[in-house]
């Protein structure tokens, strides 16, 4: 029967068409009741069968058993893989250590380290930059050597490292002041080369975890990690500068506690990220095309410079490195090319936009930030109107605004929409330009050069006249407690400064140095039989974080502590000054003023506003003891909100901008070229922090002419960036694909072409020679 021509085994293709029927073979429990049963013939017959149903039932219960544990590693019965939930979370922790660590980081420069305004607004662009730079680090790591998986950890390690050492730089018992910098700048490099490192692996990772049918799903997975990263950059914008303000250790603000939760939070991210490690689907490393593209473009420079008058004209200067890679490599990068020759004019958009966490926040801290009576916002907190904005914005471009467009029959390409982003940047600029020139009536300015500010308070019994020799500033006589109005500007001319001083037509002088650019309180006083006069230096600059400064004038016949909320003012007698501290904003109608004996007094201060410098004279009267509250420096008149035109265009910018040029270089680049472009987009984000850098150092402008600087910059490179515009040919997405694959048959055929040419010759050649 084996020989028996009748049952001939059954041929390959017939084999195959069975291992697929689905009727075949029968269900395993049904299986297991036919090989038990008697009735069966015996196997040795029909030994061909026998082996093939054995071989199918496993290969079905092979395949149930990868489908039940494909099925574990799903979401809910869905085809989204469960390995996503990691990385999501662990996205959302990590842009909540990144933007909450970066919100406090130009105050902490300028109110811990004590570094000027534009040594703060550089050293934060230059750690921007940084952290725009790394990420092609990052990519060649993950493509090139480790996996994207193995650089996020490893990378993730370093950011935690430097989260560490930042927050061990904050803490005032660490060191002394260089130390504290020394820790804070190599916590803040090793914080730009973890998040720059794995900037480029993560959303691809996640990409990575979706099979090739799951289109749609990996395309809601974006929006997702989107989502995540919006939602950490808002939540860590409003809850950082709290813990920085709100919570008081080591004496003054809680930059320790505001670096370290982030911190926290990325140890949270990267031990989230490590619990879905068995789940994760990992590709090895497939090496960097931005190596390869790099590589045929300087074979190609190499080869055009060393080109001789033999050798044939090329059509494009990248066709010389024909030689040695392929024609569709050299029309790949040429398309490429097309693209990034765009982005030269980019990097003015971000110099403007990267100002929210600098200069943008440093004129927030001019300003009032009192929300009614009972809230007030921090200036490091408004930076969260960008996240808000931007989740608010993009569904109503997307709905409204750009399907009302197309009804008016209104062409606007993505190029356009890009050009119109900058416009309202630029718009953004002119709005905070206008919003300086406001702020800044309320700044005292400092004396000129040869010049120094005075300002008078009298507490002697009654008015004073004072006559400086040379000058008629003060022709008639000062008041008894009198607030000045303003400060007056006299020469210092490097000698000593006589005043004559008469009270009760009593004639007195006294005199004192002044210095060059200086600003002093000139106290006059009783002193028997007249008066005198005792001179205080001044601090007229604002207070870096907007809270108010104050200062006590004791004139009682006893010295005083006065308690201001948390702060406690020593004041001694004889009509001296205590040093200027700072005071929570707020309202103070019951201060406790105790003498050293015990007897206590309450006064009422009313309230300490933003941005002002107080004097406040302590008298006795009546028997009580009364407070005379002088404002030396203006409170700060205009409000917060006024800041928000300039972040809703900026956020509308951005929208059209940002999202739009994404959205078009990804359309206009070969497939296998995206990382490429993406490469080049961060490198516009990276020039933009250093132009910053530059004219922050450099220029040395007054802010309002600084933005008005960088409006109009903007505009010149949106007439450049138009004039590109209009003259390039938009390429269709699926004729781009379907083009390559044209090329690449090309290529092949092109190749076999020339192989069975190699191999004639080579017939021909042993022929010849035989």
């Amino acid at each position: 029967m084996v020989s028996s021509p009748m049952l001939p085994p059954p041929p390959p293709e017939r084999l195959s068409s069975m291992v697929s029927s689905p009727m075949l073979p029968p269900p395993p429990e049904r299986l297991s009741s036919m090989v038990s049963s008697p009735m069966l013939p015996s196997p040795a017959p029909l030994s061909w069968w026998w082996n093939i149903n054995l071989e199918l039932t496993e290969l079905l219960l092979r395949r149930s058993a990868l489908a039940r544990a494909d099925m574990a590693k799903k979401l809910c019965g869905t085809n989204y893989p469960t390995s996503i939930c990691f990385i999501v979370v662990n996205e959302f922790c990590e842009r909540f250590s990144y933007y909450g660590m970066k919100a406090v980081l130009t105050l902490y420069f300028l109110t811990y380290l004590h570094w000027d305004k534009d040594r703060s607004t550089a050293v934060y662009h230059a750690f921007s930059s940084l952290c725009y730079f790394t990420p092609i680090l990052g990519a060649l790591i993950a493509d090139s050597w480790l996996g994207k998986f193995k650089t996020i950890v490893y990378l993730s390690l370093v950011y935690v490292v430097g989260h560490v050492v930042k927050s061990v730089g904050a803490i005032p018992t660490v060191g002394d002041v260089n130390a504290h910098i020394s820790l804070s700048m190599l916590g803040l490099i090793l914080i730009a080369i973890g998040t720059g490192g794995i900037k480029p692996c993560v959303a691809a990772f996640g990409g990575d975890q979706f099979d090739e049918g799951h289109a749609s799903e990996r395309q809601k997975f974006f929006s997702i990690f989107y989502m995540s990263i919006n939602a950490g950059s808002l939540l860590s914008t409003v809850i950082t500068p709290i813990l920085r303000g709100d919570v008081e250790c080591f004496g003054g603000d809680c930059y320790a506690l505001a670096f370290g939760v982030p911190a926290v939070l990325m140890i949270v991210a990267l031990v989230v990220f490590m619990s879905g490690s068995g789940l994760y689907k990992r590709n090895p490393p497939q090496g960097n095309i931005l190596l390869e593209v790099c590589s045929c473009i300087g074979f190609a420079i190499k080869k055009r410079c060393k080109k001789s008058k033999s050798d044939s004209k090329r059509k494009h200067w990248l066709d010389w490195s024909e030689e040695k890679y392929s024609k569709r490599l050299i029309q790949e990068i040429k398309m490429l090319l097309r693209v990034l020759v765009l982005y030269i004019p980019l990097p003015m958009f971000w110099a403007l936009f990267d100002q929210q966490g600098s200069r943008w926040t440093l004129q927030a801290t001019r300003m009032n930030m009192a929300l009614g009576d009972s809230f007030i916002i921090k200036p490091d907190q408004l930076q969260m109107l960008n996240a808000l904005l931007i989740l608010l914005f993009i569904p109503v471009f997307d709905l409204v605004v750009y399907p009302l467009v197309g009804l008016c029959r209104i062409n606007v390409t993505p190029l356009r929409k890009m050009a119109i982003g900058m416009i309202f940047a630029a718009l953004a600029f002119v709005a905070a330009t206008v919003v300086e020139v406001n702020v800044v009536r309320s700044v005292v300015e400092p004396a000129a050069e040869g010049k120094f500010l005075l300002q008078v308070i009298n507490v002697a019994d009654g008015d004073v006249m004072l006559k400086v020799p040379g000058s008629d500033t003060f022709p008639d006589p000062i008041p008894r407690l009198q607030d000045p109005t303003s400060y007056e500007t006299l020469s210092a001319s490097g000698d000593e400064l006589k005043l004559q001083l008469s009270f009760n037509g009593r004639p007195s002088e006294c005199s004192f140095m002044p210095e060059q650019r200086e600003a002093y309180s000139l106290i006059l006083y009783p002193d028997a039989p007249g008066v005198n006069c005792r001179r205080v230096t001044d601090h007229i600059r604002k207070n870096e974080d907007g809270n108010p400064l104050l200062r006590f004038l004791n004139a009682l016949p006893h010295s005083a502590n006065v308690t201001v909320g948390a702060h406690t003012f020593h004041v001694t007698s004889g009509f001296s000054m205590s040093p200027n501290s700072t005071v929570d904003r707020g309202r103070y109608p019951d201060v406790s003023c105790c003498s050293a004996q015990g007897f206590c007094a309450h006064v009422d201060l009313g309230l300490l506003d933003f941005g002002a410098s107080y004097t406040v004279v302590l008298t006795e009267e009546a028997g009580k003891v009364v407070a005379h509250k002088m404002e030396d420096v203006e409170a700060n008149n205009v409000h917060i909100a006024w800041q928000i035109p300039q972040y809703v265009l900026l956020t509308m910018g951005e929208v059209m901008f940002s999202i739009t040029g994404l959205e078009f270089s990804y359309s206009q680049a070969p497939a296998n070229m995206k990382s490429v472009l993406q490469a080049g987009w961060l490198l516009t984000v990276a020039f933009g922090n250093v132009i910053v850098l530059i004219v922050a150092e450099g220029a040395g402008l007054e802010q309002w002419k600084e933005f008005l600087l960088f409006a109009g910059l903007l505009l010149v490179v949106f007439f450049i960036f138009s004039f590109m515009a209009y003259f390039y040919t938009y390429v269709d997405p699926d004729q781009l694909d379907e083009n390559n694959q044209e090329d690449l048959g090309r290529d092949e055929e092109d190749e076999d072409v020339k192989k069975s040419e190699d191999l004639q010759l080579k017939k021909t050649g042993r022929s010849t020679r035989f």
